[in-house]
């Protein structure tokens, strides 16, 4: 994968008008600014930084603090103890901080975050009188830019009802007695609750019965249903010909999502041709995406190029323009979701979609490549063209949660709605992949550290002693010289 991606990237070298169109297409982003250095610079030499300024606070209190007679009177107690107690020390030391070190584990694979580190920033920060600080973004410094910001994180950490969720209890109730697992949340199903309490009452049904908004919801409601059904049994055109018929008949419930369901029977049809003409009207800046609308505009730029790609002949001659925008058709949807290739590619086994989904999360990607997986294998060479440029989108968002290129930032959301809303036995996708925090990797070292001072304690008594007495003495020398 690695190969067929860096034969793709070198294909830039050819000349062509295109040159800039070319670069970004293949994830060869413009360098990084002196702002996003500096910022670098100062993450890489934090501790360095903290370590500095700790030698020189301790420097600053040699003499008031008596380092010298502590240090001699501490070395004269550890002179007197016996191995056996440093045994039993360093054995403790061990025990607890293995301890630690695997509920950090733990609780960061549930949780994504560091407890130790959570606890500090909730409690310790606020009587240190500390702030989380934010910084604007370049071309968001007015009020007005910052609060569309605010709402379309909002808005995008939102949780929507699957367009795609057909599935009811036999299926579910079977999946259940094959795997042992349960395929939804109690989260999950108290939202279906939710929706269909408030889809079919209305405010005034203590006045009106049969309230007229009512009569619209439940009429809605079951002529998609009829043509989900009618998808599901193989009758395609039937479904088509429902779905566009309540497209016409109720346009202002864009909200329900109906043109996904239109786009998926579509490509089942292989109408490309209307599905081509869907896109045009939804796939729109003032509207909404989701991952259906950017894959399928990926899929058919894919299409009328990916028989023919082959990553050799595009290191020798470029990238033609189709190619081009096919792949940076690819990167605009992997920016959008960038959860969605893992499953397509296989490289991640698909469970049951959940009956609601979060825009850009794990939950959509799994909902969208469970019904559109064979779309893709269906058309020769889409996977492969996928395979071999999905992951150059990242060269060109070096920092998602702060700055999108065609998009707003990732929401940093997703996590946790998408661990309520997929079933526990499922690994949630997460993005940007996160560093183990420092507290795992310092209770590791520390467990482990211990646990071999203990052992060759316990083996090499004598050996240990000198060695501890040699520790101890070089200590001793260095703050009686500072």
């Amino acid at each position: 994968m690695a190969e067929r991606e860096g034969l793709c990237e070198a294909s830039g070298a050819a000349a062509s008008p295109h040159a800039h169109a070319l670069g970004l297409g293949l994830g060869l982003g413009p360098p990084l600014g002196w702002r996003e250095r500096l910022r670098a610079g100062l993450a890489s030499s934090g501790n360095s930084l903290w370590f500095l300024a700790g030698l020189g606070l301790l420097y600053a209190l040699r003499v008031p603090l008596r380092l010298c007679d502590n240090l001699t009177a501490v070395t004269g107690f550890l002179n007197s103890l016996t191995p056996k107690f440093y045994v039993a020390l360093t054995g403790t030391s061990s025990l607890i901080s293995g301890l630690i070190f695997i509920f950090e584990w733990w609780y960061f694979h549930k949780h994504g975050t560091s407890f130790i580190e959570q606890v500090s920033i909730s409690h310790l920060r606020p009587l240190m009188g500390g702030a989380e600080s934010t910084v604007s973004e370049p071309g968001h410094h007015s009020s007005q830019g910052e609060n569309e910001t605010v709402r379309h994180h909002v808005s995008e950490c939102k949780v929507w009802r699957n367009p795609l969720n057909l599935f009811r209890g036999a299926e579910y109730r079977r999946y259940t007695w094959v795997t042992g697992k349960e395929p939804l949340t109690y989260y999950d199903m108290n939202l279906s609750a939710q929706d269909h309490q408030t889809f079919f009452t209305c405010d005034t049904d203590f006045l009106r019965p049969s309230d007229t908004g009512r009569d619209t919801n439940v009429l809605v409601y079951i002529k998609r249903r009829l043509a989900m059904c009618a998808r599901k049994l193989g009758r395609i055109r039937e479904a088509v010909k429902i779905m566009r018929d309540l497209m016409k008949e109720f346009p202002p419930l864009t909200m329900l999502n109906i043109h996904e369901n239109l786009l998926e029977s579509l490509l089942e049809l292989q109408a490309y041709a209307d599905v081509q003409a869907v896109l045009a009207k939804y796939d729109d800046i003032s509207l909404p995406k989701s991952a259906a609308i950017c894959y399928t505009a990926a899929l058919l730029k894919t299409r009328t190029v990916s028989d023919k790609f082959s990553p050799e002949t595009a290191s020798r001659r470029g990238l033609s323009t189709a190619e081009i925008n096919a792949v940076e058709a690819i990167h605009r949807a992997v920016e959008f979701n960038p959860h969605v290739p893992k499953y397509l590619l296989e490289m991640k086994s698909l469970i049951l979609p959940p009956e609601h989904i979060l825009k850009r999360g794990d939950s959509e990607a799994i909902a969208y490549a469970f019904f559109h997986l064979q779309h893709w294998k269906r058309i020769e060479g889409a996977l492969s063209l996928l395979q071999c440029t999905w992951e150059g989108t990242f060269r060109m968002i070096p920092y998602p949660l702060e700055k999108g290129h065609l998009f707003y930032p990732y929401p940093s959301c997703t996590e946790t709605a998408d661990r309520e809303l997929l079933p526990t036995f499922h690994h949630v996708s997460v993005y940007p992949k996160k560093e183990l925090p420092f507290f795992i990797h310092f209770t590791a070292g520390l467990c482990s550290s211990t646990a071999m001072i203990a052992f060759l304690t316990h083996q090499f008594p004598e050996i240990m002693g000198v060695f501890a007495k040699a520790v101890s003495m070089i200590s001793k020398t260095c703050v009686e010289y500072l």
